[in-house]
């Protein structure tokens, strides 16, 4: 089973060379290919990871949002797999085993990193982001039936052909509500899991803000109406 691991980036000279490493490092355990999805970056990042040759793909393009970093990178995914590696190192790809056994062991199509499940280690950090996320959760909850526990998590992986078929459009922060809701509207067999969570500071980078969350409300409404 091979693995796309896709790194959308914007911004992130300070983490996303250590990121890299870390996920080269899982090729010891997996068959991966590792795209990095610049999406117009204007602080060095470029220039540190252009040439870097852990990277199977590296892709830049104008600056519009981690969802349309994402599609873009979907036109060169030739694993079985994709996987949605943020550059900021919240998430751990010490957490990759977690998140592809329910592809082995139970025929999973999607599954989803929980920030709020399991046992694994998190940070304690904004209770108002945690307030923001848990409305939008079961907002979304409610219009698909689905019980997630965080539908905003940044780890995500998706049977290639699943992710391909739904046609994303969303080119925010809004991919994580989009792919949320069309799943939903398919007979798939999804799956969520506890992972760690290192959560950034505004100080430290942290890029989502209350505009993303008006936008993510709207956009629960929106694909609830779209067939």
């Amino acid at each position: 089973m091979k693995i796309s691991i896709i790194i959308p980036v914007f911004n992130e000279v300070n983490y996303i060379r250590t990121v890299i490493d870390n996920v080269y490092e899982k090729k010891k355990e997996f068959d991966l290919e590792i795209i990095v999805s610049d999406d117009g970056s204007t602080d060095g990042t470029v220039d540190l990871i252009k040439n870097n040759s852990k990277i199977d793909k590296f892709i830049t393009k104008k600056n519009e949002g981690k969802g349309s970093a994402i599609i873009h990178a979907l036109n060169y995914v030739t694993g079985d797999l994709v996987l949605i590696q943020d550059a900021d190192f919240e998430y751990s790809p010490d957490d990759y085993r977690l998140l592809i056994d329910p592809f082995i062991k139970d025929n999973a199509d999607v599954v989803y990193g929980s920030r709020f499940q399991g046992s694994s280690k998190k940070r304690i950090i904004y209770y108002r982001n945690r307030l923001a996320n848990f409305i939008l959760t079961h907002l979304s909850n409610l219009f698909t039936n689905l019980n997630f526990s965080d539908v905003e998590c940044g780890f995500k992986v998706f049977k290639a052909q699943v992710l391909k078929k739904i046609n994303l459009q969303e080119k925010s922060f809004g991919f994580e509500i989009e792919t949320t809701m069309k799943i939903s509207k398919l007979n798939l067999r999804i799956f969520e899991v506890g992972v760690s969570y290192l959560g950034r500071t505004k100080e430290e980078g942290k890029k989502i803000g209350l505009k993303d969350g008006i936008q993510a409300i709207y956009l629960i409404f929106k694909y609830a109406i779209i067939k």
